[in-house]
């Protein structure tokens, strides 16, 4: 009993720890709210352009505007690079402000680092990318 209240305690702490990371980074008012205006924005251009001028400016839209909020969340955590420079993260580490653009393999029978192809040392092709 005191320790299904213990876990209990312990699983709420935690649970509102991450409701309130997760609402601070994506906030569903704000996506809506970009949602419903492009949708507005999208219907009001293919009543002012014809249609296949205005079939290609909505769908552009809908493009463009969940692109533009992906990047204004990802500068929020500090994990999208842009032209600064200064983020790290990126596309698989590569905007990362200490690391080159190579793949380091790691060999799974002698665990030796290598750059390509087999292991050097033993001559396994058995390996991981270690980025």
């Amino acid at each position: 009993m005191i320790v299904k209240l213990i876990i209990r305690q312990k699983l709420t702490k935690l649970y509102k720890v991450f409701e309130g990371t997760f609402n601070e980074l994506f906030n569903y008012k704000t996506y809506l709210i970009f949602l419903f205006a492009s949708l507005a924005i999208s219907i009001g251009l293919q009543m002012i352009l014809p249609f296949p001028y205005g079939l290609g400016a909505a769908l552009a839209i809908f493009i463009a505007f969940p692109l533009l909020l992906r990047r204004r969340y990802m500068s929020r955590m500090r994990g999208y690079g842009g032209s600064e420079g200064t983020g790290g993260g990126g596309f698989f580490g590569m905007n990362s402000a200490g690391g080159g653009g190579s793949v380091k393999y790691v060999c799974l029978v002698c665990n030796h680092k290598h750059k390509g192809g087999s292991c050097p040392r033993c001559g396994s092709k058995m390996q991981r990318a270690d980025f």
